[in-house]
């Protein structure tokens, strides 16, 4: 699992008008919790794009104080307006402590319903999990090399893996392949034609042997 180093400083003030300097020097205000008392501190904006702007799911070694902890980032906000990083919030992972995260789905196998002409349509990229940190994952597959046109894949199709509780319902798509405008109107067509073909079968007087 990739893990992202993030260095901080200690800070010596809280509060709004701290932050607001903070920020105006390009710093993020920052918090880490959950072994000991949190800790406060400023990081580098920069220092988290590899963390923040990903769809991957990533750890963080953050550094501060003397200290480093193993840790996943638990919340964070932007600026309405501006979309500026404003405030990150870090959670220090303890072997044995359960977790709750969001991690995404990757799909493997191609799916003959997608080589048939349908669309692969995911409806969720994440999926949120409770585990230790020594069975943390960084992403579910599913298998999608059985489905067919119109076909979907659940929650329920993710394999079972030691330690990893899979907190979505179960019954949840996650990906559908969808049937393309074009197939649906030449179906659509085709079982007219056969429906018409019936019809005129129906009403045609039967031939009598000689």
């Amino acid at each position: 699992m990739e893990t992202i180093k993030v260095s901080g400083e200690l800070r010596e003030t809280v509060g709004k008008k701290s932050s607001k300097e903070l920020r105006r020097a390009g710093l993020v205000p920052a918090v880490v919790y959950g072994i000991g008392g949190p800790k406060h501190f400023t990081v580098k904006a920069l220092d988290l794009r590899d963390l923040i702007y990903t769809p991957n799911f990533k750890l963080a070694e953050v550094s501060v104080g003397g200290d480093t902890y193993r840790s996943i980032v638990k919340d964070y906000q932007f600026h309405p307006v501006t979309d500026e990083l404003r405030h990150i919030d870090f959670l220090a992972l303890e072997d044995g402590r359960s977790i709750k995260v969001q991690v995404p789905v990757t799909f493997k196998g191609t799916s003959p319903g997608v080589r048939g002409g349908g669309k692969l349509q995911v409806s969720v990229r994440r999926i949120k999990i409770k585990t230790t940190p020594e069975h943390l994952v960084d992403n579910l597959t599913l298998d999608i090399s059985e489905l067919e046109l119109g076909d979907s894949i659940r929650v329920r199709d993710i394999a079972p893996m030691e330690g990893v509780e899979i907190m979505n319902p179960g019954g949840q798509p996650v990906a559908t392949v969808e049937v393309p405008r074009a197939l649906r109107s030449a179906a659509t067509a085709e079982k007219k034609a056969t429906e018409q073909e019936a019809k005129v079968a129906a009403k045609a007087p039967a031939t009598e042997e000689a």
